[in-house]
């Protein structure tokens, strides 16, 4: 069998009761990876490492024992990016015509940063060897498929118990990323699409919980929400959709990639503030794990 059928890309953390119809989701704090991938990169797994939302899963992880289920990706982000349309591709990565049907002049394509990126960290260029068309579209059918799939499981699970869902779409950010901000050190970006993927209810609720814990947070600014939040975010239609960047010099070394001494009280923070999030809503819910 190949690699890509051997690897566990991603998992889900289930609550031995689901109690509440919130989900959370790490689409970029997986380290997985593949052998063939090192092989064809310039870089070490180190600096593949760059981009990646670092521990972002274990810190969230808490609201698993407060009833909530949490998806995470194992994969590393450099070797495919979840928080992505299936078919944004970069043609200055590969050899051959890209189809039509791909998104090939987004920003995000535009920056080197598609489904499969072409740079990671300060545009550091991932390959020696690019990926032919067909090892890409083989990620996107054995990963980011099944990993939307299953979100979206999830979700509509939580919306068939209740008649509602929130997901909080959990990430990372560098610190260089808000350090120049003219309201100061930003510790907590929070995005709604401007409003677009929740309603502004939850986003209060939110953003008043990470305030209470001491963290100045900023709304939509430089993070409005990627593919997830805008894909899972129809507040009209009761499903709500919450991007959260942190920013990573709260908690880890940025350079080495190790956890520092914030890295236990942000994480009891956030415990706090899911389990408070947690509390606001009115639409309990009662789902073994299976």
């Amino acid at each position: 069998m190949s690699e890509l059928n051997k690897a566990a890309w991603f998992e889900v953390l289930a609550p031995r009761e689901w109690q509440t119809p919130i989900v959370f989701n790490s689409p970029h704090s997986g380290q997985f990876l593949p052998a063939k991938f090192l092989q064809q990169s310039v870089l070490s797994a180190h600096d593949l490492r760059s981009s990646e939302d670092c521990y972002v899963d274990e810190l969230f992880q808490g609201c698993v024992d407060q009833g909530m289920p949490l998806l995470r990706a194992l994969v590393s982000r450099a070797f495919i990016d979840l928080n992505r349309e299936p078919f944004e591709f970069d043609p200055r990565l590969f050899h051959e015509q890209l189809p039509l049907y791909m998104n090939t002049t987004s920003s995000r394509v535009t920056a080197g940063l598609g489904t499969i990126p072409r740079f990671v960290g300060d545009c550091m260029s991932i390959y020696r060897n690019p990926p032919t068309l067909s090892d890409a579209l083989q990620r996107v059918e054995s990963i980011y498929r099944p990993y939307h799939q299953t979100l979206a499981s999830l979700t509509q699970e939580a919306f068939n118990a209740t008649g509602f869902c929130l997901l909080i779409d959990c990430h990372s950010m560098p610190s260089s990323a808000v350090t120049h901000d003219p309201s100061g050190a930003i510790d907590v970006v929070i995005g709604d699409r401007f409003g677009a993927s929740s309603s502004r209810e939850y986003v209060a609720n939110l953003v008043a919980a990470f305030e209470a814990e001491g963290l100045n947070v900023k709304l939509n600014r430089p993070y409005a929400g990627g593919f997830i939040t805008e894909n899972h975010g129809a507040p009209r239609l009761n499903r709500h959709a919450i991007q959260i960047e942190i920013n990573r010099a709260l908690y880890m070394n940025e350079v080495t990639l190790q956890k520092n001494a914030g890295f236990l009280h942000l994480q009891q923070s956030l415990l706090r503030i899911s389990e408070t999030l947690a509390r606001s809503l009115s639409a309990p819910m009662r789902v073994a794990a299976e």
